[in-house]
């Protein structure tokens, strides 16, 4: 009896500290609005974008950690994988594919994922880096750029795919985020760039003549935080950025950010790109509000100016519903429209689990 007991006495120790050596995490989110467009009918769309994803490390002793991450992005109108532009299904992990190891070196990942500019710079922008049309990153300050111009058709813009990440630990504020692509062919349309159709300057399914990068310098101290970031991506276009921002009050983040984009190696006009945006965030109890303005200017083209405003009241700590409303002129303000003035409106609720 005594001996039964002390078995599963030390296999319940066993397990407990197997346990705590290795977990596994579920997470994710789901957000879905009513969205309408100037130029188009109302639907039902999304604000940022739906996720479901699988993380988990592994205590290796010293500590030193094995971690993974697999994040599968999906349509919340339809339950289908998350379509790019044209309604191309994207891949089924789209989000990231990435296993490494952290420790006191950094953290070192490989595989596919944010880059360390598009990764660092959702800090400095006051609508969180989302993907919609009243967010500032994907249409104004890197609209034009992609991370990956030789990727998958419908791919996103701001991933490396074949590449190795390395996050440094903090030193007094500091931090370097780096990211190296391989020359690998990722199965991509071809890209004309300075060629013809039937000599395109990277035919499909072409590999890199040079290794993209990606380099994001951050510092936070305080009430302040900064990044200096440059990346090179497959076809050699290069997109550089400054930004900052200052905690003005414990409840006020004022943020400034500018991008300077360089295609000279794939165009012949319209080669050059500038664009900067001020923002702000102010929290109120539950309740959040969101502000931005900004412009682009690509060389030889009209300017493009945009604000947003925002609005976010959490439910709890995981739920939050919100209502944007977002004007762009230009020409065009949003492609493929050649409308010159277009405006944005959105109401919708995020659950994160």
């Amino acid at each position: 009896m005594n001996k039964t007991l002390l078995a599963l006495a030390l296999l319940g120790a066993y397990a407990g500290t197997a346990q705590a050596q290795s977990s596994v995490q579920i997470y994710g989110n789901v957000d879905a609005g009513v969205i309408k467009r100037t130029d188009q009918a109302t639907a039902i769309g999304k604000r940022a974008n739906n996720t479901l994803g699988f993380k988990g490390s592994e205590e290796l002793g010293n500590g030193l950690k094995a971690i993974f991450q697999l994040e599968i992005r999906y349509e919340p109108d339809s339950g289908t994988i998350e379509q790019g532009a044209g309604g191309i299904q994207r891949p089924l992990f789209q989000g990231q594919s990435r296993v490494g190891l952290t420790g006191g070196f950094g953290t070192l990942r490989l595989g596919r994922g944010l880059t360390a500019f598009q990764e660092s710079s959702i800090a400095f922008e006051p609508f969180h880096g989302i993907p919609s049309p009243s967010g500032f990153q994907t249409d104004l300050t890197v609209a034009g750029y992609t991370s990956d111009p030789l990727g998958l058709p419908g791919n996103s813009t701001n991933r490396f795919s074949n590449a190795v990440f390395y996050n440094s630990p903090e030193y007094m504020g500091w931090q370097l985020n780096t990211t190296i692509g391989t020359k690998e062919a990722n199965n991509g349309a071809a890209v004309i760039g300075r060629g013809t159709a039937l000599l395109p300057q990277y035919p499909a399914n072409s590999g890199s003549e040079t290794n993209p990068y990606s380099i994001a310098v951050t510092w936070k101290r305080g009430i302040f935080g900064a990044m200096v970031a440059h990346e090179r991506n497959a076809v050699e276009s290069e997109v550089s950025s400054v930004a900052g921002y200052v905690m003005a009050t414990p409840e006020m983040k004022l943020m400034l950010s500018y991008q300077k984009q360089d295609q000279s190696h794939t165009k012949l006009i319209n080669q050059d790109t500038k664009a900067w945006v001020l923002g702000a965030n102010y929290t109120m109890g539950m309740s959040k509000f969101l502000a931005g303005y900004g412009q682009k200017q690509v060389d030889g083209l009209e300017k493009v100016k945009q604000f947003s405003v925002g609005y976010e009241y959490s439910l709890s700590k995981r739920t939050y519903i919100y209502a944007d409303i977002s004007n762009k002129k230009g020409a065009p303000a949003i492609a493929p429209s050649t409308n010159t003035s277009i405006n944005f409106y959105s109401l919708g609720v995020n659950h994160s689990f």
